[in-house]
């Protein structure tokens, strides 16, 4: 099957909303299914299971261009011999902890969880449920200062506890930074650093996801599902650069209460829409 320029417009449209969703707490896979109603893929269910997860790892790339000086261990300062930054390694040993429990049930219940929840309704109602979450945290940090302001001064024990806010994100529409930041807010680190550590923590989240799901969906692609992947790749990636630079700015400045509220407006109107 060729790709023609009615479906290469709609990968397009995907890999934008993968690259603005992605990184905002309002739920990548929520907003790519809910779409995903009204502008179909013309691909295999199967195909399209693997690309809304796959599509993913073009939005990740931004993240190691934008945040490369900080997450990569090494240093040279001269043109022999490396520098082992130790702070680096620490951070990311902190990542391995916080993934544990989020691999621990996405192995056991990722299946399950494509099967029946995966539906419009559930989107909707996790996009209001943490809309709200999003507008309570807030409320009730505004008079408090963050415990955890940097994020060097993440410990093992905050980020195990990041990842098992991280759980609840194989709910769709949940949103992975979404929980992962909510779960940071709540136990007193700062909303940079809570964003900062949220990226760290989607690079092997996503790889690791998109893995299984290519696996899963076998590793021989038709050209077409090789030109679907790498459009919606290459559209995440540039999108995700800007939305990123936007997020870190914005951020700095303001808190996550805007997020909330769009999450409770969308969630009701496509509650409403569904159920009528």
């Amino acid at each position: 099957m060729m790709l023609d320029i009615a479906e290469l417009l709609k990968v397009f449209f995907l890999g934008i909303i993968e690259g603005i969703t992605e990184w905002l707490p309002i739920s990548s896979t929520g907003h790519m299914l809910l779409v995903d109603e009204f502008i179909r893929l013309d691909m295999s269910p199967e195909f399209k299971e693997m690309f809304f997860v796959v599509i993913q790892l073009g939005a990740i790339l931004a993240v190691v261009l934008l945040f490369f000086g900080k997450m990569f261990p090494f240093q040279w300062k001269d043109k022999s011999q490396p520098v082992v930054r130790a702070d680096v390694f620490s951070l990311w040993f902190k990542v391995v902890v916080a993934c544990i429990p989020g691999a621990v049930v996405t192995i056991l219940f990722d299946d399950w969880i494509d099967e029946h929840l995966h539906t419009p309704v559930v989107i909707a109602v996790a996009l209001i449920f943490y809309g709200f979450a999003f507008i309570l945290v807030e409320n009730r940090n505004k008079a408090r200062t963050p415990k955890v302001a940097e994020l060097s001064d993440i410990t093992y024990q905050t980020a195990f506890v990041i990842g098992l806010f991280q759980v609840l994100s194989i709910i769709p529409g949940t949103s992975r930074s979404g929980a992962t930041i909510i779960g940071a807010l709540l136990i007193g680190v700062s909303r940079v650093a809570a964003a900062e550590f949220t990226f760290f923590l989607a690079v092997p989240v996503m790889f690791g996801l998109s893995f299984i799901k290519i696996l899963k969906f076998g590793l021989h692609f038709s050209g077409t599902e090789a030109a679907v992947l790498l459009v919606g790749c290459v559209t995440a990636f540039a999108v995700s650069v800007l939305v990123i630079k936007f997020l870190m700015g914005y951020i700095k400045k303001h808190d996550f209460k805007v997020f909330g509220w769009y999450r409770i407006v969308l969630g009701a109107v496509v509650l409403g829409y569904f159920l009528a």
